[in-house]
């Protein structure tokens, strides 16, 4: 594999890893926007907006983006999270300028004022839709009582409020803000010829004018906070943890990934071992995200409402016993195999590989092949590990509970 990279004149950045003995080639725009980018009375414009970038553009109506990408079979989608807003796409190698064509005619769409119309429905519908679902509501107000006063705060989707008031022109002024060339890189992964992926960008995108975007990046909050949702509809009680972990650019964010797995892995995990196997909760895991200089430790538990507080207590009290005991050797041992055989076998595809390639270069501005990644983790010792555990405090965390129960 050989890594490639470059810059337009406009900033818009160009990657690539090129591996040629592969059977497909992927391409993506990674946008460095998302809801914490957002003042609150434009919340959830970034998801709006990556619904708009099908709509159509001055050359595409939404019949011909979706049949131009079937032509040439594509697998492709879209996806908004807190940080970054990415359009992405695989195919066979001889399509990869046709696939750069369609994504990159996406990435200036023609905002028309009916198709915003229509769409501000369809949203409002999938707030709807997700509001029916406890653990996404969990998450969402985890995250809005953990960053309270924070951007990492803000709902990717907004609220029916922010939505049902946003207009055709914020939205324009949004996005001539934030998709910027210079907050923008192109990323290919696989079988294709570099100079020609630049030159095809080049031809599409050379025209876009730069706006010098930036993000705030104020210190997330350290506190912690509890808050009980009462759902008397619901039959099952959904708990959220949260506290504090590494950042993207944080070299620790390898210990803390063996400590999350650890922890909580969905398989073979202190909380599987406490709480699914004995049938005291029937999920309960820990997930380690790193983000734009935060990251956070995330527990999720659902149990019967009986054994809900039960589940709790010894989620926290598994916790504090790893966190003064530390994993053994034969805990660090699977957590390592385990992590890195998932990345190995993602990372046989350039579609798996696509997004490793891309936040490697949007969060550190490095390139690592899928061997140098599973190098580090491989590396982690124990003290660091350790060390991770000590610092950030899995047994004293901001704590969401959702379901009939009014206290936990």
């Amino acid at each position: 594999m050989k890594f490639e990279h470059t810059q337009l004149a406009n900033g818009l950045m160009i990657i690539g890893e090129v591996n040629p003995s592969a059977a497909s080639m992927a391409a993506g725009f990674f946008v460095r926007t998302g809801s914490r980018d957002e003042t609150p009375d434009i919340a959830g414009a970034s998801h709006f907006l990556e619904h708009m970038m099908f709509k159509g553009s001055s050359r595409r109506s939404p019949f011909d983006i979706n049949r131009d990408f079937d032509a040439i079979g594509a697998n492709y989608n879209a996806a908004t999270s807190e940080e970054n807003t990415v359009y992405h796409g695989a195919v066979l190698p001889e399509f990869d300028q046709k696939l750069l064509d369609i994504l990159a005619d996406m990435l200036r769409p023609a905002l028309r004022q009916d198709d915003f119309d229509t769409e501000k429905n369809v949203i409002l519908e999938e707030i709807a839709r997700y509001e029916d679902m406890p653990r996404f509501r969990v998450y969402d107000k985890l995250m809005s009582e953990f960053f309270a006063g924070h951007p990492l705060g803000q709902s990717v989707l907004g609220t029916r409020q922010s939505i049902g008031g946003l207009t055709s022109g914020q939205m324009r002024d949004y996005f001539d803000r934030r998709y910027s060339p210079d907050n923008i890189t192109a990323v290919g992964v696989g079988n294709f010829d570099f100079g020609r992926f630049v030159s095809k960008i080049d031809d599409l995108c050379h025209e876009w004018r730069p706006a010098q975007t930036s993000r705030a990046i104020p210190p997330p909050p350290n506190g912690r906070r509890r808050r009980v949702i009462v759902d008397r509809k619901l039959v099952r009680e959904q708990v959220g943890l949260m506290i504090a972990g590494p950042a993207a650019q944080d070299d620790r964010r390898y210990a803390a990934s063996l400590a999350a797995a650890i922890a909580g892995d969905d398989t073979g995990s202190r909380l599987y071992y406490a709480l699914v196997e004995p049938a005291i909760a029937d999920e309960a895991a820990v997930e380690y995200n790193p983000m734009d200089q935060a990251g956070v430790f995330l527990t999720a538990i659902s149990a019967e409402p009986a054994q809900a507080k039960k589940a709790v207590n010894i989620a926290l009290d598994e916790f504090g016993k790893l966190r003064s005991g530390g994993p053994t050797e034969d805990e660090l041992s699977a957590a390592k195999n385990k992590i890195a055989s998932g990345a190995a076998i993602q990372g046989e595809l350039p579609m798996g590989r696509l997004a490793a390639v891309g936040f490697d270069w949007i969060y550190r501005k490095q390139y690592l092949p899928l061997a140098g990644h599973i190098d580090c983790l491989l590396a982690v010792t124990k003290d660091q590990v350790m060390d991770v555990l000590r610092q950030y405090d899995l047994s004293a965390p901001t704590m969401v509970s959702l379901g009939p129960l009014e206290a936990i």
